[in-house]
């Protein structure tokens, strides 16, 4: 199992257990993922009889030291200027042949945000893609190679994009909309900074998501 507490925290428990009770009893079983939170733990003990645990690094929730991480704190009737002033930092133009290759992720949390933020783009003359759940896999898959070959060095995404994509000269993550985990905060900025490379995370935060800040 692949991503198993994305699995678990995405309420799919039910139909994990009806997978496995279909099983065989001499399965052997292995559940893969960058993080393990307590929520997940539980109900994974109950798919696996003496397992062993393997992790690299520590247990405790932390991001990539490689990766630099920027908060700002704003409105949010100001996340579109703040975020047209980003990308314009690191996007690539043809006028500045040093960020040519550089590709950016803009995270938010819903399809709507992802057209809105379309528009923002287009009417700064960028060009971008996207991605998302309501898209299919072939689709998805479409989307993924353009970003990776650089044929749209911008892509929009929700959650969607926040594990299992590995893209060379992803040198920014932008949180337009603040996740709702930790979990998924580290996730996210971790699609940059990956094989020893450098990386950028920039992040909007508002009032609204002050319980991700407890004091």
């Amino acid at each position: 199992m692949d991503e198993a507490d994305r699995m678990l925290d995405s309420g799919f428990e039910p139909q994990i257990r009806k997978i496995i009770e279909q099983i065989r009893s001499d399965r052997q079983v292995v559940m893969w993922s960058a993080t393990w939170p307590k929520e997940a733990q539980a109900p994974a003990g109950d798919f696996l009889k003496d397992y062993i645990s393997t992790n690299t690094g520590s247990m405790n929730l932390s991001a990539n030291h490689n990766i630099r991480q920027i908060v700002e704190i704003c409105q949010e009737s100001e996340k579109p200027q703040r975020v047209i002033k980003l990308w314009n930092e690191a996007a690539p133009t043809t006028y500045n042949a040093a960020n040519n290759n550089n590709k950016i992720i803009i995270f938010v949390e819903t399809k709507i945000k992802i057209e809105e933020i379309l528009q923002i783009i287009r009417n700064e003359d960028h060009t971008a893609t996207s991605s998302h759940c309501d898209k299919s896999q072939p689709e998805r898959d479409s989307v993924l190679k353009d970003f990776r070959n650089g044929k749209s060095n911008i892509l929009i995404a929700t959650d969607v994009a926040s594990r299992g994509l590995d893209v060379e000269d992803l040198l920014y993550v932008i949180n337009y909309d603040y996740p709702n985990s930790s979990e998924n905060y580290v996730h996210r900025i971790g699609r940059t900074g990956r094989c020893q490379q450098l990386g950028t995370a920039y992040t909007l935060f508002t009032h609204d998501n002050g319980e991700q800040a407890p004091i």
